[in-house]
């Protein structure tokens, strides 16, 4: 034990103090940059990355650790549109036509900047907007009063069970889907109405996958709760948009403001991948679910890391 100690505590040490020399020396290698190469760090970092979470990350990097207090109000400006759900394009050019200004960018000699700027800025602070949006439909509790939310619960039902017709609104056919009772509002409480729209955009937008996914939780010896399960792939896609892990995704796949339906997709991989992964793991019993899942967990983490990952729903179907 002392021996490891020892071998860790230099490498930490070391760490710190390259956290502190790169920030120590951030503000001059820059004005070297902006020198030699006649070019901002914004310009420097869409000319210079790859299109996506490169280009994006780099750019969102800048302008949360700008010195400039102009290229601070903007991105305070763009939070606020955030936190009110109200980013749209028009917003976003109008924050890159002051960026330009604040810079001294001439958009007519540095008009490709204009684009790629307006590309990254639509990217990462649409992320920023998501969140809002899917912490929003999480927020929102499931409620057997509402019309909606009853609607769109029997939707899920048809959609999975469409030759089962429903004996009534409480009945035990529910555990066929993977809910626990007799009464699924109560599976909902830790993801509040979007745990529902997950299963429900899977359901409805890839049916075949979903029908597919729940004979495999149906099968007598590898089966698990589908309807449960779907419900914590909602809490991990949650958690991977929450922290920041899922931005490589979502900045590789969409091209603007990323909406729900991207997260929606999101999921949809998941749930997948999960379903893949579960049947090749062949575990004993439901009881390796944790096992099970937190080593899916890490897999999609590893995925994630890699800048140029992109998640497609691109499934191949396979009998169990």
């Amino acid at each position: 034990m002392m021996i490891s100690r020892i071998t860790r505590y230099p490498i930490s040490l070391l760490s710190v103090v390259w956290t502190a020399l790169y920030w120590w020396t951030r503000p001059l290698v820059k004005w070297v940059l902006r020198r030699t190469t006649r070019l901002c760090e914004l310009q420097r970092v869409c000319y210079g990355e790859y299109r996506g979470a490169s280009r994006s990350l780099g750019i969102e990097f800048s302008i949360d650790h700008s010195r400039t207090p102009e290229l601070q109000k903007v991105g305070k400006y763009l939070d606020s549109r955030c936190q009110e759900q109200t980013l749209k394009t028009n917003i976003i050019h109008y924050a890159v036509f002051a960026i330009g200004r604040i810079k001294n960018i001439n958009p007519k000699v540095h008009r490709r900047f204009s684009v790629l700027l307006e590309e990254c800025l639509a990217q990462v602070w649409g992320y920023r907007q998501l969140m809002v949006q899917i912490e929003s439909l999480r927020k929102e509790t499931y409620d057997a009063g509402k019309e909606e939310h009853e609607t769109k619960l029997l939707r899920l039902w048809d959609a999975l069970m469409p030759q089962v017709p429903l004996e009534k609104r409480i009945t035990k056919q529910w555990q066929d889907i993977g809910f626990q009772g007799e009464d699924p509002k109560t599976d909902f409480r830790g993801m509040g109405i979007l745990g529902l729209d997950n299963l429900l955009f899977f359901a409805e937008n890839h049916t075949n996958v979903a029908r597919h996914i729940l004979m495999h939780a149906q099968h007598p010896r590898y089966g698990y709760s589908y309807a449960i399960v779907g419900i914590n792939i909602t809490h991990m896609a949650y958690n991977f948009l929450k922290f920041g892990n899922a931005k490589t995704h979502f900045f590789n796949s969409c091209k603007g403001i990323p909406n729900v339906r991207a997260f929606h997709q999101f999921y949809s991989y998941l749930f997948f991948e999960f379903d893949q992964l579960w049947r090749h793991e062949k575990p004993r019993d439901i009881m390796e679910f944790n096992r099970v899942r937190n080593k899916f967990e890490v897999q999609v983490k590893e995925k994630l890391k890699d800048p140029m990952t992109l998640f497609k729903c691109n499934f191949i179907l396979e009998n169990i």
